[in-house]
């Protein structure tokens, strides 16, 4: 075991015990206090199995999950203990994560627009692979961090342009003038990286970018820069509801990858799965605090759910509700359930949902429907992981209350494959056969290593 996670950082679930009934517990336990806040379970089971998954479909790529997706100490734990690298965005995220003891040479300072003050932190501290775009980056960088190890951004468009994209990275014509540039500056180019985005998801687009990958590499090359790294960038899917899962996306990598970047080329492959890895894992709840309902006279709503939550990243998926809890009315203590729909005797609501006042984004969905709920009742959100948590909680007076706590489990077999595996996929059928054992929890490793590459995920709820 590397040290960064350990039993003492999540909560372990027993054999017949999911999380399912975690957050059921936790619930109960705060129906019996007056200040609901509200709060996640994530399962960390979830992550290790995309972490095994992501291995055996991209065998030749280390991942580097980037800490602005996800900040929380659990996540960061895990994913260090399981050998991945770190994408920080700034000073404060490379703190996040050297304090729990990950080297520097796992860190890759990815922003390709940096602050003076964070590259030299970053100098000081041993992060070296760092990204640049233009020449003021690049003259930035000379100055502040001599012993620089950068990464070239490009866009993923193949053609020269006369204008430069708005977005980050350079085009194919201004490659070689800022590797030029790198050259007299005596800053070291090694490799070169792009990011698609949702556009990862076109095969198309992909091969594209990595063929334009390869004529920058035979610049830099030419050039006399030691070129030996390639960073694909992210836009792995998180849920199943994609039009391409990743093994589809994996194949098309590949074969980019084996055109023109073949095993023995010497150049080794990176990527920034974010949303891939946490948004499945995490589950929200949160509490009503405030409810005003609209007549139906008026239009656009028979009824609307003022509901008051802890604020998160405006990106949040807030609109992927699931099912609400309802409160046992005949129940003389507060008790809930989790159901699929609202119970046959409730009626439909056409609501909104909002979250604190005087918030930027205080409205979170419209058009949602949900049964008859009142204050203090709860609603549950999956596929919560991405973006919702930031990498320093920020102050109570910006977002007005503490942010959400966050609670960690993790199945015995999950917890296995982490202390057995180290982030490698079992290699041996014996490697096999060890995971591919009766398994409960809803930890489906055997499926994900033993059976077939189709990934089906047990979610919380």
């Amino acid at each position: 075991m590397n040290g960064y996670l350990n039993e003492s950082n999540f909560l372990m679930v027993e054999e017949g015990f999911t999380t399912r009934d975690l957050l059921e517990n936790l619930l109960g336990e705060l129906c019996q206090e007056s200040d609901q806040q509200a709060f996640f379970v994530a399962d960390l089971g979830d992550i290790v199995k995309k972490h095994l998954r992501f291995l055996k479909a991209l065998p030749r790529v280390k991942p580097y999950f980037p800490v602005k997706c996800n900040g929380s100490e659990g996540v960061i734990r895990l994913l260090a203990e399981l050998g991945a690298g770190f994408a920080c965005a700034n000073k404060a995220e490379i703190s996040r994560v050297q304090g729990i003891g990950v080297p520097a040479d796992r860190i890759f300072y990815s922003s390709p627009c940096k602050q003076v003050a964070h590259i030299r932190y970053a100098a000081t501290h041993g992060v070296r692979l760092m990204a640049f775009d233009n020449e003021v980056e690049l003259s930035k960088v000379a100055r502040s961090h001599p012993r620089a190890r950068m990464l070239l951004g490009i866009t993923g468009d193949s053609i020269p342009s006369a204008h430069p994209s708005m977005t980050f990275g350079t085009t194919l014509k201004s490659c070689r003038h800022l590797l030029e540039t790198a050259k007299e500056q005596a800053v070291e180019v090694v490799g070169i990286s792009f990011h698609l985005g949702s556009r990862g998801l076109e095969p198309q687009a992909l091969a594209q970018a990595v063929a334009t990958a390869q004529l920058v590499f035979d610049m830099g090359t030419e050039l006399g820069h030691h070129m030996h790294l390639l960073d694909i960038g992210g836009g792995f899917p998180g849920t199943e509801d994609t039009r391409a899962p990743l093994e589809e996306m994996a194949a098309g990598i590949n074969s980019a990858l084996d055109l023109y970047f073949p095993e023995g080329s010497g150049v080794d492959i990176v990527a920034r799965p974010g949303r891939y890895y946490v948004t499945s894992a995490f589950t929200l709840a949160v509490s009503i605090t405030a409810l005003e309902e609209i007549p139906m006279e008026q239009p656009g709503s028979d009824g609307r759910c003022d509901s008051r939550m802890c604020p998160l990243c405006p990106r949040a998926p807030l609109s992927s509700l699931l099912t609400p809890l309802q409160r046992k009315s005949v129940a003389a203590r507060r008790a809930w359930c989790i159901t699929s729909r609202p119970c046959p005797e409730q009626p439909w609501h056409s609501s909104s949902l909002w979250g604190p006042p005087g918030h930027a984004e205080d409205r979170i969905a419209d058009g949602l429907e949900l049964p008859q709920l009142h204050v203090g009742d709860w609603l549950v959100f999956g596929n919560m992981g991405a973006y919702t948590i930031p990498t320093i909680p920020t102050s109570s007076l910006l977002t007005g209350g503490p942010q959400p706590q966050v609670t960690y489990a993790m199945s015995r077999m999950a917890w296995k494959a982490v202390q057995l595996f180290q982030g490698k996929p079992p290699q041996t059928e014996d490697d096999r056969e060890s995971l591919c054992t009766p398994l409960s929890c809803g930890w489906e490793m055997a499926e994900t290593l033993c059976v077939t590459p189709v990934f089906a995920p047990a979610g919380i709820i």
